[in-house]
């Protein structure tokens, strides 16, 4: 056991963990793409409540762990004091959009491969190539030199970190002590379980609450393997949850240069999600191979994985990545990053609403953002 690398121990943890949720989210049909869908088209609020519980959950977890002194939440990327406002808001905006026109978020396309959806396999690799290519690649020119000069260094403004406590109450010149962390982190974390918990779609669908309540649970798995699992002085591995933008496109590499890379949590996470999607539909007998149905399907679906991929890694993460993990930590970049992703969707949606009834493209966009400016206007 000693010749094993620290990495190695965390990065099979990490396939197990991610395992069991892409079984679970098969099986739930755990998708928040799926959930603002439901909601914004037919008032269904079931799987979006699911997806409200698991932030709760995974916020009550995280905090917990972190105000025990077990983890430091604030080594993660999203409590830093770069604070990237542009970033989170047109990159949540294009993966909002993204994920609406490739039929699911980053995670729900994982998933999807796993159970034989071919249209996903080409969004997999189409997000984890333009992921790639703006982590380190031609696109990542244009993000060094355009969006990142446009964030906000909070240091400047005496801030230690982004997180909600420390913005809020210093914003009120109060001291940012430690009970005031754990009452931001309880009254954050119950109104979230609360609220959701007040549908009735979730409480009465067991797969709803199932979902919401494992992948809230996997993401504080996360931090667990990563932070307190995987701590060694000597041996380090980056504190992270789990998120699936930038993973892919490294877990492509990691494929493609395999003798000369190593492996990571994330890119465990990755792999073990399709494999636990994989195995279910295996033993459901659910795997079913499905591809495009028309050309303009297959157009949808390669916009869609290039949306997600400059705008996951621009907002540093999806809809599980920003807003489930990143809301763990209670940082101020991913409330907005999330908003910025739920609007991009719903609008999105909308706009798809009201090209159906033959509007032309811009009379569409048009009609779909109204739906949002002007909340009391009755939907046609």
């Amino acid at each position: 056991m000693d010749e094993i690398a620290n990495i190695h121990v965390v990065a099979s943890l990490g396939f197990v963990l991610a395992f069991v949720f892409g079984a679970v989210a098969n099986k739930t049909n755990f998708c928040t793409m799926g959930a603002i869908s439901d909601w914004v088209n037919m008032g269904l609020k079931g799987r979006f409540g699911a997806w409200i519980l698991a932030m709760g959950v995974a916020i009550a977890g995280a905090q917990m762990l972190e105000l025990t002194g077990q983890i430091d939440l604030t080594q993660s990327i999203y409590r830093t004091t770069n604070f990237g406002l542009v970033g989170f808001i047109l990159g949540g905006l294009m993966f909002g959009v993204g994920m609406t026109l490739g039929g699911g978020c980053g995670q729900r396309t994982l998933v999807r491969v796993g159970s034989g959806n071919l249209k996903s396999l080409v969004v997999f690799l189409v997000l984890g190539l333009s992921a790639y290519m703006t982590l380190r690649g031609i696109i990542g020119v244009a993000r060094v030199e355009l969006i990142e000069p446009l964030a906000i260094d909070l240091s400047e403004k005496g801030l230690e970190e982004q997180g909600i406590a420390t913005v809020v109450l210093s914003w009120f010149n109060v001291e940012v002590s430690n009970g005031a962390r754990w009452l931001f982190a309880i009254v954050i974390s119950a109104l979230l379980i609360g609220a959701a918990l007040r549908i009735d779609d979730l409480r009465t669908n067991f797969d709803n609450l199932l979902g919401g309540i494992v992948v809230g649970l996997a993401i504080v798995g996360a931090w667990v393997i990563t932070g307190i699992i995987g701590y060694d002085d000597f041996d380090p591995v980056p504190l992270e949850g789990m998120s699936f933008v930038a993973p892919i496109g490294n877990s492509i590499s990691y494929l493609m240069t395999y003798t000369g890379a190593t492996i990571s949590f994330a890119i465990a996470v990755v792999f073990g999600l399709i494999a636990g999607s994989f195995g279910y539909a295996l033993v459901t007998r659910t795997f079913r191979i499905e591809t495009f149905s028309h050309k303009g399907d297959m157009i949808n679906h390669l916009v869609g994985g290039v949306l997600m991929g400059v705008g996951g890694v621009l907002s540093l993460g999806c809809t599980v990545g920003q807003g489930v993990t990143g809301l763990s930590t209670l940082a101020l970049g991913s409330v907005i990053a999330t908003l910025s992703i739920m609007l991009g969707c719903a609008v999105t949606l909308r706009v798809a609403y009201h090209r159906m009834d033959e509007k032309g493209r811009i009379a569409a966009l048009a009609a779909g953002i109204a739906d949002f400016l002007f909340p009391w206007r009755e939907w046609e």
